[in-house]
């Protein structure tokens, strides 16, 4: 007689997945051991406070706020521009150096910007493609975005929707991840099965 079994099984999570990531994914990483990491790493002199992080599983965004310039007659935007670009060049080398280590320490890409008043600007970041299974109806969402101009290619298309999703869902989204925060803490301080 043979069993039946149910295919996939139960609690399956699939080729290469573990607890909801790829198997390459790195590990998931403590916010809190990463911002120290970073005010300790960061020159005092760089930022006016402590910096913006923002990470998930392929970088880790370090934006700070650089002291606002007297424009005297000026343009204010273009002086804090001016600012932002200034900090840039400037800091090239050791942003450079910085995020080397980071990278090696976290297995994250490390990307840059700085917030001048209410200017703000992202130096370095990556675009990473992701894979995804559309049917029909979603593909043709995309196509009509498209096709209305809005956006050059699927590609943009899917990443508009997702920025408006995030516009519309932000606070939702930050409490969920406030939640997975806690329980990679907890799965942390679990037992170490070797």
């Amino acid at each position: 007689m043979h069993a039946h079994h149910r295919f996939p099984p139960e609690g399956f999570l699939g080729r290469g997945r573990v607890r909801g990531r790829a198997a390459d994914a790195p590990p998931p990483v403590d916010r809190a051991e990463v911002a120290g990491w970073f005010a300790g790493r960061l020159p005092d002199e760089w930022f006016t406070g402590p910096v913006e992080l923002a990470l998930d599983r392929d970088e880790i965004t370090v934006v700070g706020v650089v002291a606002e310039p007297d424009a005297g007659e000026g343009d204010p935007v273009a002086a804090r521009a001016g600012r932002i670009s200034r900090f840039r060049e400037q800091t090239r080398e050791q942003r450079m150096a910085i995020a080397d280590a980071a990278q090696e320490r976290y297995g994250r890409s490390v990307a840059w910007g700085a917030r001048c008043g209410d200017t703000r600007e992202l130096f370095t970041t990556l675009s990473v493609p992701v894979m995804t299974r559309l049917r029909q109806p979603e593909r043709q969402v995309l196509d009509t975005l498209v096709d209305a101009g809005v956006a050059r290619s699927r590609s943009d298309a899917l990443a508009w929707a997702v920025r408006l999703v995030g516009q519309h869902t932000e606070d939702w989204l930050t409490e969920l991840r406030r939640a997975m925060e806690s329980v990679e803490q907890v799965r942390g301080r679990g037992p170490q099965v070797t």
